[in-house]
């Protein structure tokens, strides 16, 4: 008979598939096991292969590899886990904390706190379905209609919403710096993970970025099939010079992005929640400047073609970039797209199919006065998100001092964004005169 105060020391390797386990440490009294402490060692290629062997449901994730304090109280139906003080690595990003795991009725919960001081944005996104796909014949069965996965550019990767209901979840998580260029300046990431019942929550989940705030709620309902979805996001007070440091005419001004946007939806990936996605965008940009290269290293190549053929490759001051969009059944409809720039006020009409991931628009740039112009012929947006293509529209050329005619025709529209206006230093709003004019009653030129 051992007595109730008695351990026995533990020490293993294992592999089991993908994952790597070490331990050291002691068991008290292995007849009736009622409690265990050891330091543990866990490594592999994704934390989701963890679910078979703990039956915790974690992420998608780039390798891991974490190091941490493990102790167990140990009773028939009420196990307690509790990882403490881990350190470790996921991807490039380094990770630490605490969890609890507690066994119970109706699902086991898991509770805790998780840190990380240099978070890389590459690791986060199979944490919004834009990991590794799926098996073939999954993606094919599940894919939203339009073009073949290896066509498409949203990502199609289903979340693992069979595991959301094997427990509940209330885990905090903080990344004081997240880096996906040296240019993106994105700090002090925080969240909130709540999952009850197969649905997923996060709120806040709100990040600072150039200057300003991101703020966000995201709920899933793994419940539903296919999974319902919802978003609300707040941009507020993004500085664009810190948004484009390396871009020399953005240094001079203080211009800012304001947005909102509200999306609800049906399905299990990124591409088939957008394609079914309804609700509203918004967006305002205040006083800034575009060019060419800046578009170039944003990646915006549909953008950078447009600017090319309208102005050159000159530096292009914007005093104000206006955008309400809406989402019906995955198509994103412009109500409202306009550039009120120092040369034109440019008007952008169309939309943009989520589901086949096509996309329709109309760029008519009117010029302002009598400057000379250009490109007074409107142009054209279409192809696919993968491929779009930009060209000259055939006809009647557009009339020179056309700028007052844009204006006055979205007054709905554009009353609907000034909300988003807000002084900048102290400085006046370029949108709010835009905004005010559009609102008025349409006018000749």
């Amino acid at each position: 008979m051992h007595s109730e105060d008695q351990t026995f020391p533990l020490q293993a390797r294992l592999r089991i598939g993908n994952t790597r386990i070490a331990f050291v440490g002691t068991l008290s009294d292995p007849a009736s096991l009622n409690a265990l402490d050891m330091r543990l060692w866990l490594s592999g290629k994704s934390m989701s292969d963890l679910y078979p062997l703990t039956g915790v449901t974690l992420p998608d994730t780039p390798p891991f590899a974490t190091e941490g304090h493990l102790s167990a109280e140990l009773a028939p139906g009420a196990n307690v886990f509790r990882y403490e003080e881990f350190t470790g690595r996921v991807g490039g990003s380094d990770i630490g904390g605490s969890l609890t795991y507690a066994e119970g009725e109706p699902r086991a919960m898991l509770t805790g706190k998780v840190y990380s001081e240099l978070l890389q944005f590459t690791d986060l996104a199979p944490l919004v379905g834009g990991g590794p796909p799926p098996a073939a014949a999954r993606a094919a069965a599940t894919a939203p209609p339009g073009p073949a996965a290896s066509e498409r550019l949203l990502p199609t990767a289903e979340f693992r919403t069979d595991r959301w209901n094997a427990m509940d979840a209330d885990v905090e998580f903080t990344g004081k710096r997240v880096v996906q260029a040296e240019e993106l300046p994105i700090d002090n990431v925080q969240t909130h993970v709540s999952m009850a019942g197969g649905k997923l929550m996060l709120k806040p989940l709100g990040f600072g970025l150039a200057g300003g705030r991101v703020d966000a709620t995201i709920r899933l309902d793994g419940t539903r099939k296919p999974m319902d979805g919802e978003i609300d996001l707040r941009m507020a007070g993004l500085k664009l010079k810190q948004l484009f440091p390396d871009f020399a005419p953005m240094q001079t001004t203080f211009g800012e992005v304001n947005g909102s946007t509200a999306l609800s939806a049906k399905g299990n990936s990124i591409a088939s929640l957008l394609s079914t996605s309804n609700g509203e965008m918004k967006l305002l940009v205040n006083d800034g400047a575009i060019s060419k290269a800046l578009l170039e290293t944003a990646g915006l190549n549909i953008a950078n073609i447009v600017i090319t053929r309208i102005f050159g490759d000159k530096d292009v001051q914007i005093h104000c970039a206006a955008s309400h969009f809406v989402m019906t059944d995955g198509v994103l409809d412009s109500k409202l797209f306009v550039f009120d720039t120092e040369d034109a006020i440019i008007n952008i009409s169309g939309t943009a199919d989520f589901a086949r991931e096509k996309l329709d628009f109309d760029v008519r740039p009117h010029t302002k006065g009598l400057r000379i112009f250009s490109l007074r012929s409107p142009l054209y947006v279409q192809g696919t998100f993968v491929q779009p293509d930009v060209g000259v529209k055939k006809g009647p050329l557009l009339v020179r001092g056309g700028g007052a005619l844009v204006l006055g025709i979205f007054a709905a529209p554009a009353a609907a964004l000034i909300p988003l206006i807000a002084p900048s230093h102290g400085e006046p709003n370029r949108c709010e005169a835009l905004l005010a004019e559009m609102r008025g009653k349409a006018r000749a030129p």
